[in-house]
Order: C-alpha cells, then structure tokens, then sequence
C-alpha cells in the first residue's frame, strides 16, 4: 500500500535525519542511565547487607516516566504545580491508543474532546 507523502526537500531530509539520529542517542543514553542506576542501588544495598532491597530497573525508569509526564505537562516534576491539564489528557489518550493498539490491551481510550 502506498502512501500519499510528499517528497521531502533535501533540508527537510537532513533535518529529519539529524532528529531521528538525536533520538537514538538520547533513547540510548536514557537506556544506560538506567542501568547504571540499578547497579548503583544494588551495590549500594549490598554495601548496607540490603540487596534484596534493590529497587529494579522498571523502578527508575517509572521515575523517569512521571519526571518526563511532568515536564510534557509544563508541571514542576517534584511538586506537581503548573501542569496543563490539557496536554496531560493528550498524553494519556495517546498511551492508552498505543496500549490498544499495539499491545491488544483491552481498554477504550477517553473519548475525543
């Protein structure tokens, strides 16, 4: 099936190019910041005879996802103050529609506004 694009221009490409190659490099130094702070806690923990205490990977990076919610919603990240309320109902409805639609997740995302 093909789809009805239109060409882009040479700096149009370019632009893309330099974004997509930024968000890989971004994606994959959020990737190794949170393992290294796994590993920290874990080293940590051992050191104070608590490793089973370590928080996992999924810990942080669910640290990372409510930070990041805030800073979309323009909300301060550690007192939740000055968010669009608005913007945090796109961003929700967006990851329900992911959830559903790539994940089979039974779930109906908010209706449109």
């Amino acid at each position: 099936m093909a789809e009805n694009t239109p060409d882009l221009t040479l700096a149009e490409r370019q632009i893309a190019e330099v974004i997509s190659r930024t968000d890989k490099t971004l994606a994959a130094a959020v990737s190794c910041a949170l393992e290294e702070a796994t590993k920290r806690a874990v080293e940590e923990m051992r050191a104070i005879g608590q490793e089973d205490a370590a928080p996992a990977l999924q810990y942080f990076a669910a640290v990372v996802h409510q930070r990041m919610y805030c800073l979309m919603c323009g909300a301060a990240p550690d007192t939740f103050e000055g968010g669009n309320p608005e913007i945090a109902y796109d961003v929700i409805r967006n990851s329900q529609n992911i959830a559903k639609h790539y994940w089979s997740a039974n779930i109906e995302p908010y209706p449109p506004k």
